[in-house]
């Protein structure tokens, strides 16, 4: 097949979608497939190249970073042109679009538009929801062919939209297991030498309120008391896709809490390459992900998982489907920092406890959450619709 797929943001644009494109991407090259992905402009990396053998275009007009300062007025023949001229050139028998029931109607109806015009089906992959009308109205009024869920969570909350509960299918993220089986923490190590010798809890999200980085914190500091070793990892965030230019307030709050708390030299703030990711987990000892928005899946629960570390959730959004209390986790309520500090230091004061969820979670993933059983969902997901087009 010819796949053409539209994202507003691609690495090294850093994030879960983001992430998922550069696994599912070459993954269906792999396979045989022509993958296409047009998406945001960056200034550090060129407008067109080809990455793992998928084919990518970067336009200014899918960037959201500048479409949120700059408007949408007089944009919408740009958006057909730009849109037509990529599904010419990708030659698409597919198109499937990411999180594009949100943020622009503009983008959406052309899209809408342009598929119904070249008789191939639309799929929507819907990574998120949005408590917003835009987010009602675009997931009930463009003619999606499929919606593909990342958990039953967004599926639940689409058909509380009134979509019909027969257009969404549930797909749960996978992941490529085999650096995270084989990461060792040396790479870690040379980069961060402070790490060596510590305790490392690490909280691998993208550092903001929602993900919970302020909670962490508020934890990290009960934990201190009780593992006077324990050391803290926060991923930092630099090149993200900021609707609503939130961030920085958000980053400059969890240093504050840092200070307040004598806490900036017990840890490590950095934006870690994907491919320095395992070696991080590797040296870690207990993994945290305690968002305290409704998390729609968080891939980050799966390369804990592969990494066979002792992960710590909240309950939020589709995370508990993935993660069972107390056999592959710990699951406590959101913004509920004595919980999740009580948790970690029990895990980190019973190594053998910690070994045995940590194997678990490698277990789970190895039955639930590989790539390649990703990847085989959606290809059937394409080829139904196809399918349906040519009956």
């Amino acid at each position: 097949m010819n796949i053409a797929m539209i994202h507003w943001g691609y690495p090294p644009v850093i994030g879960g979608v983001e992430t998922h494109l550069l696994l599912l991407g070459p993954a269906l090259v792999k396979k045989g497939h022509s993958v296409s992905l047009l998406t945001g402009a960056h200034a550090d990396s060129p407008s067109k190249f080809i990455d793992k053998g998928v084919h990518i275009t970067r336009l200014p007009i899918m960037d959201l970073n500048w479409l949120y300062r700059r408007g949408f007025a007089n944009l919408e023949k740009e958006i057909r042109n730009s849109v037509n001229a990529f599904l010419d050139s990708s030659k698409a028998d597919v198109l499937h679009v990411h999180n594009m029931h949100y943020f622009s109607e503009m983008h959406a109806r052309v899209v809408e538009a342009e598929a119904k015009r070249r008789r191939i089906p639309l799929i929507l992959t819907a990574h998120n929801i949005w408590a917003d009308s835009l987010c009602v109205k675009l997931t009930r009024d463009i003619k999606w062919d499929r919606i593909i869920a990342v958990s039953d969570f967004i599926k639940r909350a689409l058909e509380g939209f009134g979509l019909n509960e027969k257009l969404a299918v549930t797909i749960h993220h996978g992941i490529e297991g085999g650096p995270f089986f084989r990461a060792s923490g040396k790479e870690a190590y040379a980069r961060y030498p402070m790490l060596q010798g510590k305790r490392v809890l690490f909280h691998s999200a993208r550092m903001g309120l929602a993900k919970g980085s302020d909670v962490v914190v508020q934890a990290f500091r009960l934990i201190k008391e009780k593992v006077p070793d324990a050391f803290l990892v926060l991923a930092g965030t630099k090149n993200i896709i900021d609707w609503g230019e939130s961030q920085q307030h958000d980053i400059a709050y969890v240093l504050e809490l840092l200070d307040l708390f004598n806490l900036r030299g017990d840890t490590l703030i950095d934006q870690y390459p994907i491919g320095l990711m395992p070696a991080m987990y590797a040296a870690s000892e207990v993994v945290v992900y305690p968002s305290t928005s409704p998390e729609p899946f968080g891939i980050a629960m799966l390369e804990a998982f592969a990494s066979a570390k002792p992960l710590v959730v909240t309950r939020s959004g589709g995370m508990p489907e993935v993660v069972r209390h107390g056999v592959s986790g710990y699951i406590v309520e959101p913004f509920n920092h004595q919980a999740l500090a009580n948790t970690v230091t029990r895990l980190f004061k019973n190594s053998a406890l910690a070994q045995k969820i940590g194997k678990r979670g490698r277990e789970e993933f190895k039955l639930h959450y590989s790539l390649s059983r990703m990847v085989g969902e959606i290809v059937h997901v394409y080829r139904d619709t196809i399918k349906k087009y040519k009956t």
